[in-house]
């Protein structure tokens, strides 16, 4: 068995079945986990959805930030703005079952893997954790919000999630904006400074870093208790500098590469557009 990790899908379906072609992944005998961003921008979001829940328990995923959009369109929770290329998706007979079946879906995943340099632990998520976080709290906290996404008033939670503030997570937040701040750490995050204030509107590289941030990883403190399997950052192209911490998004829906990551033995593999 081998587990693969693939970086944002973004609705290119006929990429991903590629790649996994290319690695000779079997259902029923491998195991598949996505990073998230598993819809919008690119053709074939419906048939990527489908694909992935038929998968089963073969499949592992966590919500990105279009994920999460996808659903407060569906819900009629979101706000009229930008756009998106999600309406084939949500014209489709099964919209409701698939959006019910992503607000399943965790934001945070842990599980241990038996790797060539033994047994090892690994947390997946969409974008990042705030400095302060420990991989408990990570979890603990990722599992607030789906339980937002999955009770009664889940409604709320998914008209409320838009927006940038507050800017850094502390431990007396509440309600609707606790769960937008972490919402926006687990699924936005790309930069941030020592205390945590994010700055949600850079997408470039390492090389134009805003001034007085850095990326969330040079802060992070779990790469120590668990190897941190991400993606949302194209920009970064596979590279943290960080031998735990694995950046997955490498850009497909833009014309370059999806890539996925075999847990087993750290070997990369990778299907191109070019």
């Amino acid at each position: 068995m081998s587990t693969y990790v693939v970086g944002d899908i973004q609705g290119c379906y006929k990429g991903l079945r590629k790649l996994l072609k290319k690695v000779e992944f079997k259902a029923g005998r491998d195991q598949l986990w996505c990073v998230g961003d598993l819809v919008n921008r690119g053709p074939r979001s419906l048939d990527t959805l489908r694909f992935l829940r038929d998968l089963g328990t073969d499949c592992s995923i966590v919500l990105g930030n279009h994920d999460l959009h996808f659903i407060a369109n569906q819900e009629g929770c979101a706000p009229r703005r930008g756009k998106h290329t999600l309406q084939k998706l949500l014209k489709s007979p099964d919209a409701q079952a698939l959006a019910d079946w992503l607000r399943k879906q965790p934001l945070v995943y842990f599980d241990c893997v038996e790797t060539q340099s033994g047994l090892q632990n690994f947390v997946m998520l969409h974008a990042g954790v705030a400095p302060q976080w420990s991989l408990q709290k990570t979890l603990v906290l990722g599992a607030e919000v789906e339980l937002a996404l999955q009770g009664d008033d889940y409604r709320a939670y998914l008209s409320h999630m838009y927006g940038d503030r507050p800017r850094r997570w502390h431990d007396g937040l509440e309600g609707l904006d606790r769960l937008r701040v972490i919402t926006n750490y687990l699924t936005r995050v790309r930069y941030c400074d020592a205390i945590g204030n994010m700055q949600l509107s850079a997408k470039e590289g390492l090389a134009m870093a805003p001034r007085g941030y850095k990326p969330w990883f040079k802060y992070e403190k779990i790469s120590s208790e668990a190897q941190i399997l991400f993606g949302h950052w194209a920009a970064l192209q596979g590279h943290t500098g960080k031998p735990r911490v694995h950046a997955l998004d490498t850009g497909f829906v833009w014309g370059q590469q999806l890539t996925a990551l075999r847990l087993e033995d750290g070997k990369r593999f990778a299907h191109s557009k070019k």
